[in-house]
């Protein structure tokens, strides 16, 4: 091993998928903290997920180069350390060096010396309250606001920080908080009366940075709208068999946990097994159509940050009660922030229950570079006839974008009618399991 230089600064890292920049969170150190080799010193909130950032170094923080709230770019300063007493350069140190001049993306996956993260080192000579404490003299405590370009909107748009709630770490109100704040006190304000003249008065137009979730979601739904030659077919169905099939799986065998979302999925599986075409994508650098080998079935998930997709992979090796497991594990690690971003890559068809939302139908656009979407509307109590008789029964209806370069409509409405088909009798999964 050979001496530490003086300074060492760990820049913002590859975080794979195409990812440039990212949001700074909560740091899990600050200047003095003593830090080991792989000890995680940050999160930080990509376009995709949350993800907590380690660093190849060992010695004292010397500058932290954001503020929470900040945005970086890849290849930006992060961190800078400098060395302990008797620091030595870990072989993960430069190995992690090797690694970004080398452009490999690998720089987040673990560095493999073993030692504990996320635990905050003793401070050198100096020690500080608590965060969030109030100060000893009893005095009400000032809004916890680190970012200036955080103050300068909120005072720009009149928001009095005392009154907005923080959802950063140890109280602190980050841009996200004020950016609510605003748009609230918007929805609040009564319409201006008019003037006697008539004339009526224009409403303060709101300029929202496109970042982050949004911006991602916004550039994969205009490039598959400019690239894919879509089209959507879809049908009324009779829901009531299969909600009788959920209901009976739940009073018979509650501990597999199959619902609603999860016996569509399984549908979907079956259907994809017989038209192959619709579980493909149109490679056009090589003008070729490739019809994937496994299905790795995405899932529409609501979440504070928007809408995601997460993948299960290999679902067609899976029970429905398998299924079910992995569908639940996702939703959770989805709505609590904490989905990899692997988790959100790699689908080869996708399932979007949008009925939560309480509408009837859609026109989905396809996930690129997917080539098919089946979409699921609210199911409800509808005058339908059955058996020659009029009677109410649970109606749904189903929606299909699909890719027209990878099959024709004949294809796409064999798919749909099978899945109407097993929707309205689910024993035809029986006959084919």
């Amino acid at each position: 091993m050979t001496t530490a230089p003086a300074r060492q600064v760990f820049r913002l890292p590859d975080l794979g998928e195409g990812l440039t920049e990212a949001e700074i969170i909560e740091w899990k150190v600050a200047a003095g903290d003593t830090v080991e080799v792989d000890q995680i010193v940050v999160e930080v909130e990509t376009a995709k997920a949350v993800v907590e950032v380690p660093i190849p170094y060992a010695g004292i923080v010397t500058r932290l180069h954001a503020e929470a709230g900040g945005v970086l770019s890849v290849g930006e300063p992060l961190i800078e350390v400098g060395p302990a007493d008797a620091a030595e350069v870990h072989p993960a140190a430069a190995r992690y060096r090797e690694e970004e001049q080398a452009g490999s993306g690998n720089v987040l996956i673990g560095y493999g010396t073993g030692h504990a993260s996320g635990t905050r080192r003793r401070r050198h000579g100096r020690s500080r309250p608590a965060a969030g404490t109030a100060p000893a003299t009893g005095t009400p405590q000032a809004p916890r606001v680190i970012s200036p370009l955080v103050r300068r909107i909120a005072r720009e748009h009149g928001v009095d920080l005392a009154g907005v709630s923080p959802s950063g770490p140890h109280e602190v109100i980050l841009r996200r908080d004020v950016d609510r704040a605003i748009a609230r006190g918007t929805a609040e304000k009564p319409a201006p009366p008019s003037s006697p003249a008539g004339t009526a008065k224009a409403l303060t137009a709101e300029r929202i940075p496109l970042r982050g979730l949004r911006r991602a979601v916004a550039d994969k739904l205009s490039r598959s709208r400019s690239e894919i030659p879509d089209a959507t077919t879809w049908v009324d169905v009779d829901a009531t068999g299969l909600l009788e099939a959920k209901n009976a799986l739940r009073q018979t065998q509650p501990e597999l946990g199959v619902g609603l979302l999860a016996m569509l999925a399984r549908i979907c599986v079956e259907g994809l097994r017989r038209f192959p075409e619709l579980n493909s994508t149109v490679d056009t650098g090589r003008s070729e159509i490739v019809r994937y080998g496994h299905i790795n079935l995405g899932f529409a998930a609501q979440t504070d940050r928007g809408l995601v997709v997460p993948v299960v992979r290999d679902a067609h090796l899976m029970t429905t009660a398998r299924l079910a497991a992995e569908l639940t594990r996702l939703t959770g690690l989805a709505r609590s922030g904490k989905l990899p971003p692997e988790a959100l890559t790699g689908g080869t068809f996708t399932l979007n229950n949008y009925g939560v939302f309480g509408v009837d139908g859609s026109t989905p656009i396809i996930n690129h570079p997917e080539a098919a979407l089946l979409g699921v509307g609210r199911i409800i109590d509808r005058p339908w006839v059955t058996g020659g008789t009029l009677t109410a029964r649970k109606i749904t209806q189903l929606s299909l974008t699909f890719d027209h370069r990878v099959c024709d409509g004949g294809v796409a409405g064999g798919f749909l009618r099978y899945v109407a088909d097993c929707v309205e009798n689910p024993a035809i999964l029986l006959a084919h399991a």
